[in-house]
Formats: C-alpha cells, sequence, structure tokens
C-alpha cells in the first residue's frame, strides 16, 4: 500500500513539473512588472531590465554563491529533497491510517469512490494548513535552538536576494524539515486517508497543494527586491515584503514573521511585524566572518563544523565554553 502510494504521488508530480514552473515564472514577472510601475516614474523597457536585474545586485558575491549553490544542489540532489519529504509523510501516514483503522475495527476508506467537490475544498484547506503550522514550528525552532540556527544560517547569510536565494538552505536543513513535515503533515494526511483514498489521485497531497502553496507564498518574489504588498489580503497571506523584513540585520526585526504561506501564524503566536511601505532592509548576517557564507565550502561545510563545536562542547561540559556572540557574532 505505501509503495502504491508514493508511485501515485511521484507519478502525478513528473506530469505537472511543466506546469508548475511556468506558473512562477509568470508570477515573478508579473511582480516585476507591478513593482517596476509602483516604483519608476519615466519608463521603458531598458529601464525595466535594469530594474529586474540590478548590476550591483547580480554581480555580488552573494549572489554568485547563490548561483554555485543552486547550480551544485540540482546536480547533486535533484531527487533527494521532496521524495524524502514524500516518504517521511506516507510513512506517518500509513503508520496513521493502520492505527485508526485497528483501534477502531473498520476497513478503510469510508467514503467509496471520487471524492466530491465539498470533501476536496475541506482536504485542499486542511493539508496547506498542515503544510504551514508545521513550517512556522520548524522554522522558529531553526531560530531558536544553536544547532538548527547554524544550518539555517545558511539562508540567512544572502546578501542580497535573487529569487534562487530561496533554495539557499543546507541539505541537511531541508531533510530535517522534511522529516518533521512527517510528524503534522503526516498525521493529517493518515486521518484523511481513512476517509477516502482517491484524494490522493484526484486532488492535492504530492501535486496541487505543493503547486498551490509555491503560488501564493511567491516563494521567488519573496526572495527578490520587489516589494510587493497584498493590501488587506496581508492578514491572511504573508506577503514578499513582510518576508523580506524576516531576512533584516536591523535588530527590530529579529525573529519576526516566521510565516510560509499564511501570516496569521505570526499575529497568534506574537511575531508579527509588519514594515512600513517601500521600507528597505539591509539582508545578511551580522557575523564577523559572514563572508565566509560566500563560497561553496562556507555553505556546505562550515556549517557542519560549527555544529560539531556545539555537540563537543556538550560532550566535553568542562571545556570553557566560549559565548557565541565572542565567537561567531550576533544574528537576526
Amino acid at each position: 500500500m505505501l509503495g502504491d502510494l508514493v508511485g501515485k504521488i511521484l507519478d502525478k508530480i513528473s506530469g505537472t513539473s511543466l506546469l508548475a514552473t511556468g506558473l512562477l515564472l509568470l508570477t515573478a514577472f508579473v511582480s516585476a512588472l507591478v513593482a517596476y510601475w509602483r516604483t519608476v516614474e519615466e519608463k521603458s523597457w531598458k529601464e525595466f531590465f535594469e530594474f529586474v536585474i540590478p548590476h550591483e545586485v547580480i554581480t555580488h558575491p552573494s549572489a554568485r554563491a547563490d548561483l554555485l549553490f543552486w547550480v551544485t544542489k540540482k546536480a547533486l540532489m535533484p531527487f533527494l529533497m521532496l521524495p524524502a519529504g514524500i516518504v517521511f509523510v506516507s510513512a506517518v501516514g500509513y503508520a496513521t491510517n493502520w492505527l485508526f483503522s485497528t483501534l477502531f475495527q473498520f476497513q478503510p476508506p469510508l467514503v467509496e469512490g471520487p471524492a466530491g467537490p465539498l470533501t476536496v475544498l475541506i482536504f485542499t484547506i486542511t493539508m496547506l494548513l498542515a503544510y504551514d503550522i508545521s513550517y512556522y514550528l520548524y522554522h522558529v525552532a531553526q531560530h531558536r535552538y544553536p544547532l538548527l540556527w547554524e544550518l539555517h544560517k545558511v539562508h540567512h547569510s544572502a546578501e542580497v536576494m535573487v529569487g534562487i536565494t530561496k533554495d539557499r538552505v543546507h541539505p541537511l536543513d531541508e531533510l530535517m524539515n522534511r522529516a518533521w513535515d512527517g510528524l503534522i503533515v503526516g498525521v493529517c494526511f493518515g486521518i484523511w486517508s481513512l476517509i477516502s483514498l482517491n484524494l490522493v489521485e484526484l486532488t492535492v497531497f504530492g501535486v496541487n497543494v505543493y503547486v498551490m502553496r509555491n503560488i501564493l507564498m511567491m516563494d521567488f518574489v519573496r526572495h527578490t527586491h520587489f516589494k510587493i504588498s497584498f493590501g488587506p489580503l496581508n492578514n491572511v497571506i504573508l506577503c514578499p515584503h513582510w518576508h523580506q523584513l524576516h531576512h533584516s540585520t536591523d535588530p527590530r526585526h529579529y525573529d519576526k514573521n516566521f510565516g510560509l504561506l499564511f501570516s496569521f501564524w505570526d499575529r497568534l503566536f506574537g511575531t508579527l511585524c509588519v514594515p512600513k511601505p517601500d521600507e528597505d532592509f539591509k539582508f545578511g548576517l551580522v557575523d564577523r566572518d559572514v563572508r565566509d557564507y560566500q563560497s561553496l565550502a562556507g555553505l556546505y561545510v562550515m556549517p557542519l563544523k560549527r555544529m560539531w563545536r556545539h555537540i563537543a562542547r556538550r560532550i566535553r561540559p568542562g571545556k570553557p565554553r566560549i559565548s557565541r556572540s565572542s565567537e561567531e557574532g550576533t544574528r537576526p
């Protein structure tokens, strides 16, 4: 059953990858047009392309590091992360399905045949909420616990935002995030699989939830310099400008706006910070060796070394502990 479930999802993903890419690129292009139209008075195509790809941004060492990191991750791990997430979620979902059906002595699914529109809609919303609260909790933990922060600093070390900065995530960090998703999201999916297994074939889990979430949260756009706001919709969806504040080096913005798609988690847990309209930010870390993160060795290897230092201190508690601020600087 688990193998068939994973196989169905992978088939759906491969069939929609081009559509997802096209929608993401279209979203980025429209966002660039909107940001340009609101910012520049005398408009021309030449000015538009200079606005979209500023020379000082595209030639920055951080942008070069983003490109190298993105290429090497795609080359070395093209099929690791998404299938890994599906395996974790599917395994927990299968265990949840088995546990509930065994405890209550019934044979799933409860609803035979294709799911109706209302069931599909509720399933989609609940899976989006499960993914989003799962990410929010993990993201807060990344900032709170030193071991996780050493990995997450890879993402925050970007000093300019160039779209693919969204993928400036250490592979181990990404894998751990996928494993964490297996808990909340896996249980949610397992409960739904008790109701209707046909949901996997018809709608969301492996395909549309990812596409829908990526389109709505505009992950590429929010890792650019386009200050896009959604107006009143900001109360529900975390707009790109609000996420850019999360990358700010200003101490007022530390540990704010953790959300992925929805903004109400931050409001609910007191971590929301609303930027001023068109407010500019300085991105990156304030660590003394922040430049070390602008190389492949700094992005791949240095976080693992620093994690080991934290572990070694725990193993050898008698050794004098160097304060985090004196060794590595502070963090946004």
